[in-house]
């Protein structure tokens, strides 16, 4: 029953992945640079929606103007600092130091900001229900609904949207695409507002499935997200859907055999061992996104 139990908190797991990665993805499709911040964009979604929920707004709520308030920030910093470096045609290398250094500046303005000790939602941890073989709590039925929502929204945006088919075509060739008359630098910014949106939600989704956080869990969930990405096949969305479906469930399932201290290691080697027989990604296709 332990190990049942377990996928289901991979389940969770996953959703939360999904979120954040997918967003990514989609940002590194369209940019062709990785946005190696993503931890700090986690963390402070988290935070705005602490303080919006500090006022007296339902936790949900809270946790849309969180996002969207990391959203608004990814383009602004976008157009701020990315793009004075894209403008300069800076190689890809550069532009990875540059969101390392980005990063760093974000998770020292956050603890300038906010402190170094632990928060938490004002909201109750919920009823644990039992759903088949499963033992979730509503709050984590809720986190699994969102994911699934997002997940829908970003296949529609892709498939049925104008914005949609422009950054799919951003992606696979971004100077046709600007000479077809496509406006790159609106798509741009709108890939960032999604990515950051998405990372947002994930931010305060991950804060209430660990109960409480502090500056640097955005950080600490790094890794996973990037393995998530990897396995799915870098730039690819629907890839990385599966990929974070695919981690979670490693993940939690394995600390049901391993100390859980260690269950991101298996992560880990599930990482090595794409890399090594599969480097593309287990759904790499033709085309980013």
């Amino acid at each position: 029953m332990i190990y049942l139990h377990a996928i289901g908190f991979g389940l969770v797991t996953a959703s939360i992945l999904a979120l954040c990665s997918v967003g990514l993805t989609l940002q590194f499709g369209v940019t062709n640079y990785i946005n190696f911040a993503i931890g700090a964009y986690l963390t402070i979604g988290a935070y705005f929606a602490w303080m919006v929920n500090g006022i007296g707004l339902n936790i949900w709520v809270a946790m849309v103007v969180g996002g969207l308030l990391t959203g608004v920030m990814a383009v602004v910093l976008n157009l701020g600092i990315m793009q004075n470096f894209v403008r300069r045609d800076f190689p890809v290398l550069f532009m990875l130091i540059v969101m390392f250094g980005l990063s760093l500046i974000l998770q020292n303005v956050t603890l300038a900001i906010w402190g170094a000790n632990f928060q938490n939602y004002k909201v109750s941890s919920g009823q644990e229900l039992s759903i088949g073989p499963f033992l979730l709590t509503s709050q984590q039925l809720v986190i699994i609904g969102i994911a699934v929502v997002a997940m829908l929204g970003v296949h529609v945006l892709l498939t049925y949207t104008k914005v949609g088919k422009a950054m799919r075509a951003m992606s696979d060739n971004p100077t046709l695409a600007r000479n077809c008359g496509i406006d790159t630098d609106l798509v741009t910014n709108f890939t960032w507002f999604i990515s950051g949106f998405l990372a947002g939600v994930a931010g305060v989704v991950l804060a209430l499935n660990i109960t409480s956080f502090q500056p640097s869990f955005g950080s600490d969930f790094e890794f996973v997200i990037f393995a998530a990405i990897i396995v799915g096949g870098i730039g690819r969305p629907y890839g990385a859907m599966v990929g974070a479906l695919i981690i979670g469930l490693v993940t939690e399932v394995s600390a049901a055999f391993i100390d859980s201290s260690y269950k991101n290691d298996m992560a880990f080697a599930i990482l090595v061992l794409v890399l090594l027989l599969r480097p593309q990604g287990i759904f790499a296709t033709e085309g980013k996104a």
